[in-house]
């Protein structure tokens, strides 16, 4: 039957000995919970309730096919029958819900963080520390040997498929491109002997495991790093492993190492379709497309335009593992819609620490964090409604206590509605239509403009009341604080300041770096695409090798100096996969980043500062102070004397940055146990 909401997204795939529900693929993410024995089940349960919320195919966190292809020691792995047995409690929980998943055979090469890592060459990663060993032929026909033992072991397990992970500058796109293929046997030089790997892995794996088994095929599309392949090598590629025995070919874009960002906020919705669409008419097989897909519509236009046969969705799933059960049954802006934020996935992921979610901290915590009906319903006030109060509110009620909610504000959203007007943070606005949604279904009153009082709060017969009050801006001890040419960044990003020319940052934490994007884009390149590969040097018909071109940043709206106390490299702790970003996105608006600072004063002239041991005068029209906030916790001292039983979340408990993962987190588990 034809789904009235998304018929393209919601129809069946037939792949031939078996049929797929909808065009939906839940792409490869590294949970932590691969790893050990013990997180197996906690392993289940996430890929149990996605299969619950409706995925038609889900792609586990990479398994490498031996030891030498383990991205870290003692990291996940199918080598051997003893590892099955954990596996089928997986397979067994995904079955049980109606949906099918493929382990994926990640082979680091190269990536691996150890010494016993291999590759095609000895051509050592900008981003590891550890060389590669060259293969010998023997040892290439060991890890064919190796992916086709875990293909097998695999579907003893319970799999419905494997998926080859082949892109991303792992282990097999090292041997297709001359970037790292430095051969010059038959597994090297022409485009046919550096493919000739991968097919031959297909071509073992297909044996090992079957006709009535699905091959996914990871293949580079763009690699978006110098020396990788040209489109003709890509499309050669695909044919050949089609040709040996994949059932899917599926996206990948850009090597861990490219400098071209593929993830973050920033990055237009579907920006890399167009790539997979020229595949697409090169095969005859089914290809997946992938790549900041957060929007069942979005999904939904890509599936009815012929631009692929299924569309990949990995983080959007663990903001909300209901996703595709909400769009099928016309509950689309009932989702909650991953804002690409990268803090509690990948930046877990790479601090080897669990990955969650930053909208929805029960993601991979599912046997943990856990909203039961509750026995006993409380009457309860939570002040402020940004993220965290928001988050308590609506889970709260949902359990079943009578919920409160106040803000001073005529919106919700808090700290968000100032996040929201950063140039590539504009899907913030999701999290609140999604938290205004369940505001409404979860029965919470809701009370803006409202500055209550603690008397109001005392006199309100509340069980507890719950501080969510946020963070005020903290303002430096500076001879000439109080001039016309400084502004506090709350101002600013609140009331929409029209600000000079030439601008000084005061402070260059996660705020300074957002108010100098801000400074220097009058309009954010994500809304248009052209503009956005345009800014980064994308080109999509890869007619160079990665499918790189020169960078045509538009100029800067204004003159911006980022400025920090630390003698210290600027954005040294913003998160690991988005640092990077923001810092090469202001060097392209030529924002100049000073660390080392101390500021003497400000005054008509500008402001005068001392740069290690050199005194210095930035001519400026305005200075934004952006150092830091302290807690908002005006009303504690008068409800705890009331005898009220209080709890702080949020920025009302600790106001180091603005920091939403830990808010919402914090929230959601006191909701859970109150």
């Amino acid at each position: 039957m034809t789904n009235a909401h998304y018929p393209n997204l919601m129809q069946p795939l037939d792949l031939g000995f078996t049929t797929l529900r909808n065009r939906v693929l839940m792409g490869s993410m590294h949970t932590g919970l691969e790893d050990k024995t013990s997180d197996f089940p906690a392993l289940a349960e996430y890929f149990r309730e996605r299969a619950a919320g409706g995925v038609a195919l889900m792609v586990t966190g990479g398994f490498s096919p031996n030891m030498e292809g383990w991205l870290y020691p003692r990291a996940s792995k199918l080598s051997s029958k003893r590892e099955i047995e954990r596996h089928i409690q997986v397979t067994n929980a995904v079955h049980s819900e109606g949906g099918k998943i493929a382990l994926q055979l990640l082979h680091a090469g190269r990536y691996s963080y150890h010494p016993l890592s291999v590759s095609a060459s000895r051509v050592k990663s900008p981003i590891n520390p550890f060389k590669p060993r060259a293969l010998s032929e023997w040892g290439i026909k060991r890890q064919i040997k190796a992916y086709a033992r875990a293909a097998k072991y695999a579907k003893e397990a319970g799999y419905d498929g494997v998926e080859i992970m082949a892109s991303e500058g792992y282990f097999l796109n090292q041997f297709t491109c001359r970037r790292t293929n430095q051969r010059d046997d038959q597994w090297g030089g022409s485009v046919e002997n550096r493919c000739r790997l991968p097919i031959e892995v297909v071509k073992a794996v297909r044996e090992a495991a079957g006709e009535d088994f699905i091959i996914i095929y990871r293949l580079s599309m763009i690699d978006l790093v110098e020396g990788g392949n040209t489109w003709d090598e890509v499309v050669y590629q695909g044919k050949a492993v089609e040709a040996a025995g994949a059932t899917i070919i599926n996206t990948g874009i850009g090597w861990h190492e490219a400098r071209v960002p593929t993830i973050v906020t920033s990055v237009p919705r579907g920006a890399f379709v167009k790539v997979t669409e020229r595949m697409k008419a090169e095969l005859s097989i089914p290809v997946i497309t992938t790549n900041r897909i957060n929007d069942p519509q979005v999904g939904e236009d890509i599936i009815a335009g012929g631009q692929a046969d299924m569309v990949s969705m990995a983080r959007p799933l663990l903001a909300d593992a209901h996703f595709v059960n909400k769009a099928a049954e016309g509950r689309a802006d009932e989702i909650n819609t991953c804002i690409a934020c990268n803090q509690a996935c990948l930046d877990h992921t790479f601090q080897l620490k669990r990955a969650s979610c930053l909208v929805n901290p029960r993601a991979c915590h599912e046997l943990e964090l856990k909203f039961e009906p509750t026995t006993k319903s409380k009457k309860l006030a939570v002040v402020g409604a940004g993220p965290a109060g928001m988050a308590f509110a609506t889970e709260a009620a949902r359990r079943g206590h009578t919920v409160t909610l106040f803000d001073s504000a005529s919106e919700i959203g808090g700290q968000f509605n100032m996040a929201k007007k950063i140039p590539g943070k504009e899907e913030f606005f999701h999290t609140m239509r999604y938290f205004g949604k369940q505001i409404e279904l979860t029965g919470v009153d809701l009370r803006l403009n409202t500055r209550v009082t603690a008397r109001d709060l005392l006199d309100g017969g509340y069980d507890e009341i719950i501080m969510a009050t946020g963070v005020s801006p903290r303002v430096p001890s500076i001879d000439g604080i109080d001039h016309d040419k400084v502004v506090i960044y709350k101002d600013l990003l609140s009331n929409d300041r029209k600000l000079g020319k030439t601008v000084a940052v005061i402070g260059a934490g996660g705020i300074g770096f957002d108010v100098s994007e801000y400074l220097v884009q009058e309009t954010s390149p994500t809304l248009d695409t052209e503009a956005w590969l345009e800014e980064w040097g994308v080109d999509l018909s890869v007619s160079t090798p990665g499918g790189l071109v020169e960078k045509k940043p538009e100029p800067p709206a204004r003159t911006v100096y980022l400025l920090q106390r630390k003698d210290e490299k600027l954005g040294k702790r913003l998160g690991k996969t988005s640092g990077w970003v923001h810092r090469a996105s202001l060097i392209d608006k030529q924002v100049q980043m000073i660390g080392n600072v101390s500021y003497e004063r400000i005054d008509d002239d500008g402001l005068h500062l001392t740069v290690g041991d050199e005194p210095k005068t930035l001519q400026v029209d305005h200075v934004v102070i952006c150092t830091g906030q302290e807690p908002l916790r005006e009303l504690q001292a008068d409800l705890e004397t009331g005898g009220a039983t209080v709890h702080l979340i949020g920025g009302a408990d600790v106001a180091a940055e603005l920091d939403a993962k830990r808010a919402i987190k914090q929230a959601s588990e006191l909701a859970a146990s109150i």
